[in-house]
């Protein structure tokens, strides 16, 4: 089985160690596989343990592709300072995303503007408000989770990123969890480690 690296990258008013049972339990359930959680750069609501990628203030339809671009930058110097603290400068083929909610949205942001040709990404309660770049690594594999009950991020979105993401000739799945709200549930945990052990 491959050695895997995950970044894990949470929801917005959150952090990083919220999503430490994810990686704990992709870890015990795999035979070669790390993972970090770091904490997004922002600070939410000026607290200090919580976080976000960018602000979600005002933002909208049209805003929000800008809000994103502009935590572009902030988004890579984080996941370079990871990439380099474990020497996989040339071993992207073992990086996997793991994003949740507003994670989810800067996770599939990075892959398909062709920034980060990772080996695979996985969203959960996600959406994707980036264009496809054309550049974009056709190796990358998605895995598209999102709960059919989720009230905060429609699973319309998740069923549009797939039929984006599938039109672009991108290796993607989609699975809709019934009965399930804006959250990672164990099924999402579980369909996310079937999915780690094919890459």
């Amino acid at each position: 089985m491959k050695d895997l690296f995950i970044i894990l990258l949470h929801g917005v008013g959150s952090n990083g160690e919220d999503l430490e049972a994810v990686g704990e339990f992709l870890k015990a359930n795999h035979s070669n596989l790390n993972f970090v959680a770091p904490n997004a750069p922002f600070s939410f609501m000026n607290s200090k343990e919580a976080y976000q990628w960018f602000s979600i203030a005002g933002v909208n339809e049209e805003n929000r592709f800008s809000r994103i671009k502009e935590a572009r930058a902030h988004f890579d110097q984080k996941i370079q300072e990871i990439i380099t603290q474990n020497q996989l400068e040339n071993h992207l083929d073992k990086v996997v995303f793991l994003g949740f909610s507003q994670g989810a949205i800067m996770a599939l942001d990075a892959v398909v503007s062709g920034r980060w040709p990772i080996a695979g990404l996985i969203s959960i309660a996600g959406r994707l408000a980036s264009p496809i770049n054309n550049e974009i690594n056709k190796n990358t594999k998605v895995l598209l989770i999102h709960g059919e009950s989720d009230t905060v991020i429609s699973p319309t979105e998740s069923q549009s990123t797939y039929q984006q993401m599938r039109a672009a000739n991108l290796n993607v799945e989609l699975n809709i969890l019934p009965a399930t709200g804006h959250t990672i549930s164990h099924s999402a945990l579980q369909l996310s480690l079937d999915f780690l052990n094919t890459i």
